[in-house]
């Protein structure tokens, strides 16, 4: 698929183990880049108009999806960025946890993307808790629907994914990644249930395959920063 004009651009950054694990099997949130991986993620996210995760990355840990401390919403300002960036939470069915730390902390909107198969009940709840629940799609979620009206309607130029696996493959899936940012630590996980960067349905053949160029690699201490981007670019 052939991204056009009408969409952000989407880069994705990841924490991986040297066995292709973004978690454990348990799905418990574990903090094994170093502290070079998180001002890399906090660099990032100082360039985005608003940052994506998963429904259940933010019932795993007191994600609450900001720009972090204030040099980097200094940094923002200074790039001509709003001082807070938008928040979007992604869940087909809208089974997120209305107790979530990101509901709590009210400095930027959050946008929830569902689709029609979410409850009424939960869809009311949402409503309450979000600036703006968004339907697009009757069962699967269409994100190049989404990404337009993000466009559109909030004015996202770039727009960062921090995952989880299930989200991260059906935007490649999609074909709506322009890059990637992956950050190999040296610890194996194991687990054959244990999430990847990239889960979901997949595809069957290797033509489907999403496709990239590695655009640059940078070692700091014992952790790979690596950055890919889409051949087509």
């Amino acid at each position: 698929m052939k991204k056009t004009a009408a969409l952000p651009f989407v880069f994705v950054n990841v924490a991986m183990t040297a066995d292709g694990k973004i978690a454990p099997a348990n799905r418990h949130f574990i903090q094994f880049g170093g502290p070079a991986d998180r001002r890399h993620l906090l660099e990032l996210r100082a360039t985005a108009d608003a940052i994506m995760s998963g429904a259940r990355t933010m019932d795993m840990d007191r994600v609450k999806l900001g720009p972090g401390p204030a040099r980097y919403r200094r940094l923002r300002l200074r790039r001509g960025l709003a001082e807070y960036n938008l928040r979007v939470i992604v869940s087909g069915a809208g089974t997120i946890d209305p107790q979530a730390a990101i509901f709590k902390h009210r400095f930027s909107p959050i946008i929830i993307l569902t689709t029609g198969r979410i409850a009424k009940s939960r869809l009311a709840r949402l409503r309450a808790l979000a600036d703006e629940v968004r339907i697009c799609g009757a069962k699967e979620l269409d994100f190049s629907e989404a990404l337009q009206w993000l466009r559109k309607k909030w004015k996202v130029r770039r727009l960062l994914c921090e995952g989880g696996g299930e989200l991260n493959g059906a935007l490649f899936r999609a074909g709506l990644v322009d890059e990637i940012h992956l950050t190999i630590c040296p610890i194996v996980l194991g687990g054959r249930n244990a999430p990847t960067l990239a889960d979901g349905a997949g595809v069957a053949k290797l033509a489907d395959a999403a496709r990239f160029r590695l655009a640059s690699m940078k070692r700091r201490g014992s952790d790979l920063f690596l950055v890919y981007r889409r051949r087509n670019r």
